[in-house]
């Protein structure tokens, strides 16, 4: 029996091509599958899939319009072809996923809860056919005090795989992603790149989530914002006075001059010398020395006098 493709998609036969996509856009959203379970919408979703198939290729429309189904499906002499008919039989693949695919540029448009209407320009429905999405994937990313001082950029290559345009293979490709490191970043930091993961016919893609991890530094320990330094001194240093020769991450060379007696809970504070806040990266923690200090292993007893004297101590043989 022949089908009469313009009942199918509810058109007449002056339809424009505008208007048999405005036709098939909102009778394949109602009788989608996923959408509609009615008895025989499978059907019919079927139907209206081979009825646009034919309609929206000009030459197999002009095939049809002229010679109907029979000489769409049959074939028609190649004389009559001046008109840009499809000579060759025509037969439909018989997917109308495939279709619909083709259109929408997805599977299925309602899988993201997306309103049509903000998607297709159609309507305000919305769908609750939800796809799964993978757990993220967390790696390390190690930095250098150096790099979280100045801030840096750092380029990580991924391998992930990567669906194919037929929408049913997949291939592995590379992928660069570039992550822009701010000043003042602390440890724990996480930055995520949303659906770089694997894809999969039936799943969003996983989020990468790449977490900052602060490498040792050679001289500086770090505390939020701030930065410690210890310096070894002696016991006379710690009594008598001294200076202490700091270069800091910004490559200065700070002299600090220590005056008072210093005990093994003494700290200098120096203020804007630290770490850059990360809320504003123009301000600045503050650089904190303490001291670790060093006492002799034995001394002598004219020594040990002479301390006592010093010290203004009185003398108990």
């Amino acid at each position: 029996m022949d089908r009469d493709y313009y009942e199918i998609l509810e058109l007449n036969r002056n339809a424009t091509d505008a208007d048999i996509k405005k036709a098939y856009r909102r009778l394949a959203l109602k009788f989608h599958p996923c959408k509609n379970k009615e008895a025989g919408s499978r059907e019919i979703f079927c139907q209206l899939s081979e009825a646009y198939d034919v309609l929206s290729d000009a030459r197999k429309k002009a095939t049809y319009d002229k010679f109907g189904d029979e000489g769409l499906k049959g074939g028609i002499p190649v004389e009559f072809t001046s008109s840009g008919a499809w000579s060759s039989k025509y037969t439909y693949h018989g997917i109308p996923e495939k279709t619909f695919k083709q259109f929408f540029g997805g599977d299925n448009p309602f899988a993201d809860f997306y309103t049509i209407e903000s998607a297709l320009q159609y309507s305000s429905l919305v769908v609750g056919v939800e796809k799964k999405q993978d757990s993220p994937i967390e790696r390390d990313l190690p930095l250098s005090l150096d790099d979280l001082f100045h801030g840096c950029i750092k380029k990580i290559k991924i391998s992930r795989r990567v669906m194919n345009e037929d929408g049913e293979t997949s291939s592995i490709k590379d992928k660069i992603l570039t992550i822009e490191v701010k000043p003042g970043w602390t440890e724990g930091t996480r930055i995520v790149f949303t659906k770089e993961g694997d894809q999969g016919p039936n799943c969003i893609p996983s989020d990468i989530v790449f977490i900052v991890r602060e490498k040792p530094h050679h001289l500086f320990t770090r505390q939020l914002s701030d930065l410690i330094y210890k310096a070894r001194i002696s016991l006379e240093m710690a009594l008598t006075g001294f200076s202490v020769d700091v270069e800091t991450l910004d490559d200065k060379l700070l002299t600090i001059p220590i005056n008072d007696i210093v005990h093994q809970s003494y700290k200098k504070v120096l203020s804007g010398e630290g770490m850059p806040l990360p809320q504003d990266p123009t301000q600045r923690g503050s650089l904190i020395l303490t001291f670790d200090i060093e006492f002799p292993e034995k001394l002598s007893a004219d020594s040990k006098q002479m301390i006592k004297q010093a010290l203004n101590l009185k003398y108990s043989p």
